[in-house]
């Protein structure tokens, strides 16, 4: 159980939270076309976020103090990646730096959370680090790893929703920064291919084209946590989505039914906490 005494967060410290992400977000504001959109692109998705998190927490029954600490880490998942874009004009890790750690450095020198008690900030900063890692490290605390993956969940919700829809729009208006700058080929590797197949997880670093990325993002079905996010990938039809924008193959069909298969077997159970218990 998350102690409902341990970690605190009132109503107006979520206000005032809020308020900081606007006035952080407003200074990076660009005459640069490309770079503003970029940064409206990152502003608009941490909002989404807070939406995704709102709604798996209401159908796991976080109460509202739980669901005020959700909702400011899906608020400052992605705080790094605005300065990451100003000074390297990348959304890519491995061309930057990762976005999670610069987020933390940047809520710690801004002293954003300073209003927050010590332990409730470093609950905060360890979700948000943890965000775009692999996995989450095990020797956590049963606290940190919940609310981790209850954030990994919110931010590949937003993702889905993205880019099933953003994979269908006219070449002319697709960007980089969405794409991570990969070359849209229309091959898939085959050491992607043979990682899926194997149950494996695939690394970003592993990427060599925008196909390859479909498939990473569908297998992240793989990577899902709590019950409500199972289902709502599936009533929602993303991974059909992103599949229907894959070259066609009998491999990659036989992928995406895996997957497929994986989502229908853990979007039905009846208790929505069995998954992702609290």
């Amino acid at each position: 159980m998350v102690s409902q005494n341990h970690y605190q967060l009132t109503e107006s410290d979520l206000n005032n939270l809020k308020a900081w992400f606007s006035q952080y977000v407003q200074s990076f504001h660009s005459t640069d076309p490309i770079v503003q959109e970029a940064l409206v692109l990152k502003e608009k998705h941490s909002l989404r976020v807070c939406n995704e998190i709102r709604n798996i927490g209401k159908e796991l029954g976080l109460d509202d103090n739980n669901m005020r600490l959700a909702e400011v880490m899906a608020l400052f998942h992605d705080i790094g990646r605005f300065e990451q874009y100003t000074r390297y004009q990348t959304f890519v890790d491995k061309k930057s730096e990762n976005h999670g750690e610069l987020g933390v450095k940047v809520l710690q020198q801004e002293k954003a959370l300073a209003a927050l008690d010590e332990e409730t900030q470093e609950l905060i900063l360890k979700a948000i680090s943890y965000h775009n890692r692999l996995s989450v490290p095990e020797d956590e605390s049963a606290v940190c790893i919940y609310f981790s993956k209850l954030l990994r969940d919110a931010d590949k919700l937003d993702i889905f929703n993205l880019v099933s829809t953003y994979y269908y729009v006219d070449h002319a208006e697709r960007s980089a920064a969405v794409e991570l700058d990969l070359p849209d080929l229309p091959e898939v590797s085959a050491e992607i291919m043979d990682s899926l197949q194997e149950g494996k997880m695939i690394s970003m670093q592993q990427l060599r084209s925008l196909n390859d990325f479909k498939l990473l993002q569908m297998a992240w079905v793989y990577d899902i946590n709590c019950q409500p996010t199972f289902q709502m990938i599936h009533e929602r039809g993303y991974l059909k989505k992103i599949r229907d924008t894959l070259p066609a193959s009998e491999r990659i069909d036989q992928i995406y039914f895996g997957l497929l298969s994986y989502l229908k077997r853990n979007s039905g159970f009846s208790d929505p906490k069995q998954l992702c218990p609290i």
